[in-house]
């Protein structure tokens, strides 16, 4: 046989990390994050244990890039779904209906992802994360912000706090109460978006996450 070509292992290292970051978001969203370990982790990918190692400096690096790409795909989603629309007003209420979407359907994950900024590691600038954050910037762009570079950190520290209080075990606020604060805040009509929870959403953590990640099989790829 051949040896692969460099572009051909180039892409079999990009699919071996997408499967790393789907099988750990769908493994903390199952378990929580101190019960899934990196060998769990590497045994839903179908991947050797050394290579998140490769890929990753720790699981809390790992989980955390595959929440943001979970995050920036499900924004990313919204906002193109049809009807598409350039509409401004339109495009921040189906941002916001969407990271709090993520909090009722997946609460697991997305507690874990709070409580993992809050670690000593902090706040991880991956690829998944930088993609979120050029997401949310456009959306506060084409919302009317007069400054965008005041306007995106103002709205991710609002949603990051949404997301917050519609999760604290024993006090939870209702996601239409902050769905509601939320559009007040910035102006947008309750007729907007989409309501997390309504009826052409999932039932709750049972999403199928596969979408979100390029995971095919290659004929060419080898274990």
């Amino acid at each position: 046989m051949s040896p692969r070509s460099a572009s051909v292992n180039e892409e079999l290292r990009r699919r071996s990390r997408e499967r790393l970051l789907q099988a750990a978001v769908e493994l903390v969203d199952e378990r929580g994050f101190e019960a899934t370990t990196l060998g769990d982790i590497a045994d839903r990918a179908g991947s050797a244990r050394g290579l998140v190692s490769y890929y990753f400096p720790g699981k809390r690096r790992l989980v955390q890039s595959a929440v943001h790409r979970l995050m920036h795909r499900t924004l990313e989603e919204a906002l193109e779904r049809e009807p598409r629309t350039e509409d401004g007003r339109e495009r921040l209420a189906r941002a916001i209906d969407a990271i709090l979407g993520l909090a009722r359907e997946h609460p697991v994950l997305m507690r874990q992802h709070m409580a993992g900024l809050l670690h000593e590691e902090g706040f991880v600038q991956c690829p998944e994360q930088q993609r979120l954050s050029e997401l949310l910037g456009d959306t506060i762009a084409r919302g009317g912000a007069a400054d965008v570079t005041a306007g995106y950190p103002m709205l991710r520290a609002l949603l990051m706090g949404a997301v917050y209080a519609a999760l604290v075990p024993g006090v939870p606020m209702p996601i239409p109460v902050l769905r509601a604060e939320l559009f007040e805040r910035y102006g947008l009509d309750g007729e907007l978006g989409r309501p997390p929870g309504g009826d052409t959403d999932a039932e709750p953590g049972r999403g199928d996450l596969s979408r979100f990640f390029a995971t095919e099989k290659q004929p060419d790829e080898g274990e």
